[in-house]
C-alpha cells in the first residue's frame, strides 16, 4: 500500500466515524488532501479538486477539513497571512520557516532547538507537553562581490 493510499485510508475511517458519507467528491479531496506535499489552504485543495470534478463545491472541502481536523487526522497552521493551512498529522515532529514574501512554508528539525525548549520549560517549572514553532524570514540577497581586481 502506498502512502497516499494509507493516508486515503485513515483520512475515509475518520469521515465513517464522524459519521459522514464517503462519496466520490469526498474521495477526491481526500486523494488531493493525502498527495499533497505542501501545506495547501482550503482554497487550493479545492482547486486541485476541482480541475478534476467541477461540480464540487468550496463547502464541502470546508465541511471535509473540519471534520478531518476535529479528528485528528490533519493538523491546521493558522500562520501569519491568516489563511489555515493544513498538513497531515500522521509526519514527525517538525518546526516551520514562512518566507515572508512567497508565503512558501519550509518544514525543519533542529535537535538542538527542541532540546533548549524543553530545558527552558524545566527551568520554569514544567513538562513541555506539545508547542508549535514558526519563524518567519526573508531570504537573504547573495553576498555581492567587490567587483575589484586584485593587483
Amino acid at each position: 500500500m502506498s502512502e497516499t493510499d494509507r493516508r486515503i485510508a485513515i483520512f475515509e475511517s475518520q469521515l465513517k466515524g464522524a459519521g459522514l458519507r464517503m462519496t466520490q467528491q469526498r474521495r477526491l479531496i481526500l486523494r488531493v488532501l493525502a498527495e499533497a506535499d505542501d501545506h495547501p489552504d482550503a482554497k487550493g485543495i479545492f482547486t486541485r479538486a476541482f480541475a478534476l470534478d467541477p461540480t464540487l463545491s468550496l463547502s464541502t472541502v470546508y465541511r471535509t477539513m473540519k471534520v478531518l481536523e476535529s479528528q485528528g487526522a490533519i493538523e491546521r497552521h493558522a500562520f501569519e497571512d491568516g489563511i489555515s493551512r493544513y498538513e497531515h498529522a500522521d509526519q514527525e515532529h517538525h518546526d516551520h520557516l514562512i518566507d515572508v514574501d512567497s508565503g512558501a512554508v519550509i518544514e525543519f528539525s533542529s535537535d538542538a532547538i527542541e532540546e533548549l525548549q524543553r530545558r527552558i520549560a524545566a527551568e520554569l517549572g514544567y513538562e513541555l507537553v506539545r508547542h508549535r514553532l514558526e519563524l518567519y524570514g526573508r531570504k537573504k540577497p547573495p553576498a555581492r562581490r567587490s567587483g575589484r581586481k586584485a593587483s
